[in-house]
């Protein structure tokens, strides 16, 4: 097979800077702020105006952030009134740190068609590309580039220098709806307790109604449930202002306290004829992780939601652009090893039995294998990229081809790498790795944007009628 490979390179760049609160112990912090408000206002302009100086160029509305840190600064060690603007800005300087947001790699991408198409011609595509940014502490979060595909060739739009964290908006309430058919279906023994919930429930009236429950410990189970999807369910929103490159989504809630990983986005048809963006990624705490999902028509404004079920187990959930046979369809990876289909009513409760869908069976694949993003229509059934790891913890890029109307079936395959590290590309944060969260389709050709031992991104292309034509050869296949 003749894929090719592209000259284009995504780097990480460590200036892309996003500002976050600088914690100190209170007693310390106390002294920090004794030492500020002794200082005169002379000393205090000086010190103001370098750290204006400094910053002011690497951060839009620079005075706003600090200002908001100060707030928060005040929110942790105590309220501080009285204290002249100049002062405030200089305290929440103080409680301020930059923070690189790709310092240590930028890597796992995922392709999908740009909402905006206006000003191309039909062999162009506009699309965007959501990517990995990790820093200190391995703290990932995920950014956006936008591009053009013309010729069949990849090019990228320069990201802005300025990076902008988006509003989180937090929920008021949880619907009792929501409660009874989302967060404790399958949970017989929190029904009743649940029934005595209000139709508008929040943290505080929950609590107060469940301690009543002799059963502390159901109590304690449901109103655990209840404070989490509180916590964990949010919406953000970035500024209209803002470039797609500058914005950053950063974690927010405990479940994601140590990263959102892996992005995988898809532009899903709803049953109208509309459509939507969904990225299913991984939320981890430092110790435990899950899949949520991220849902905007925009990728300026995102609800933040949890999936719930005994199927949401694994990393790897990649939804299908559209609704099979009436149900929300997805693959994943329950047991870290085997690749699963999965449906359901509901795309926030994944319970019903799932579907092994395909195991290892080739030497480069015998430790695991899993999806490379979301399934892709083409006419011969649904083209799946897959991952798989081998020896040495190598690992490569694969496919198989799912029947177009029963996607739980495999119909052909490959029985050698797609894609597989280059000696150039072994590199890395993490050695002998390649691997992708989504590629599109355009014009006959697969691109595939993938990431090069956990450091950076590259791109690939092959023609579609070439790989599917391949992968009939192989035995599985019965049309």
């Amino acid at each position: 097979m003749a894929i090719e490979r592209s000259e284009l390179k995504l780097f990480p760049d460590p200036k892309r800077v996003i500002v976050q609160f600088f914690l100190q112990k209170k007693k310390r912090a106390k002294k920090i702020i004794a030492r500020i408000l002794a200082m005169t206002d002379n000393e205090i302009s000086k010190e103001l105006e370098e750290v204006k100086s400094l910053f002011r160029d690497r951060h839009t509305n620079l005075e706003q952030i600090i200002f908001s840190n100060f707030k928060y600064a005040e929110a942790v060690y105590g309220e501080l009134p009285g204290i002249p603007p100049e002062k405030q800005l200089l305290i929440g300087a103080y409680f301020s740190k930059e923070y690189s947001i790709e310092a240590a790699s930028l890597f796992n991408p995922s392709m999908v068609i740009h909402p905006d198409q206006t000003g191309l011609n039909k062999t162009e595509l506009r699309f965007i590309l959501s990517v990995r940014a990790t820093g200190e502490g391995h703290l990932s979060s995920i950014s956006f580039r936008e591009g053009i595909i013309k010729n069949d060739e990849v090019t990228l739009i320069p990201a802005t220098p300025l990076c902008e964290l988006p509003k989180r908006i937090k929920h008021k309430y949880l619907e009792k709806n929501y409660i009874n058919e989302v967060l404790i279906t399958g949970w017989e023994n929190l029904v009743g307790i649940a029934s005595e919930l209000p139709d508008l429930v929040t943290v505080e009236n929950a609590k107060g109604i469940l301690r009543k429950n002799p059963d502390r410990k159901v109590y304690k189970k449901l109103f655990g449930m209840i404070r989490d999807a509180a916590e964990a369910n949010y919406d953000i929103e970035f500024a209209k202002s803002t470039n797609l490159s500058e914005r950053i989504i950063f974690p927010f809630s405990k479940s994601e306290l140590m990263g959102m990983e892996d992005a995988r986005f898809v532009k899903f048809e709803n049953d109208d004829g509309s459509f939507l963006y969904y990225g299913t990624y991984t939320a981890f705490n430092g110790k435990t992780f899950r899949v949520q999902l991220l849902e905007t028509s925009n990728f300026r404004d995102f609800k933040v939601r949890t999936l719930h079920g005994r199927n949401n187990l694994d990393k790897g959930i990649a939804i299908f652009p559209r609704k099979i046979n009436g149900r929300y369809a997805v693959v994943s990876r329950l047991d870290g090893e085997n690749l699963y289909f999965m449906n359901s009513e509901n795309l926030y409760k994944w319970d019903d039995a799932p579907t092994l869908l395909y195991e290892p069976r080739n030497s480069f694949e015998f430790i695991q294998t899993g999806n490379c993003g979301s399934p892709i229509e083409t006419k011969d059934g649904w083209l799946l990229i897959t991952h798989s790891v081998g020896p040495f913890r190598r690992y490569v890029i694969s496919a198989l081809l799912l029947d177009p109307d029963d996607p739980s079936k495999i119909v052909a395959s490959l029985d050698t790498p797609l894609l597989f590290p280059r000696e150039d590309e072994r590199e890395g944060y993490v050695p002998n790795v390649v691997y992708s969260c989504g590629s599109i389709l355009h014009n006959d050709y697969l691109i595939i944007p993938y990431a090069m031992s956990d450091s950076c991104c590259g791109f690939a292309k092959i023609k579609l009628d070439e790989l599917l034509n391949r992968m009939k050869q192989n035995s599985l296949y019965s049309k």
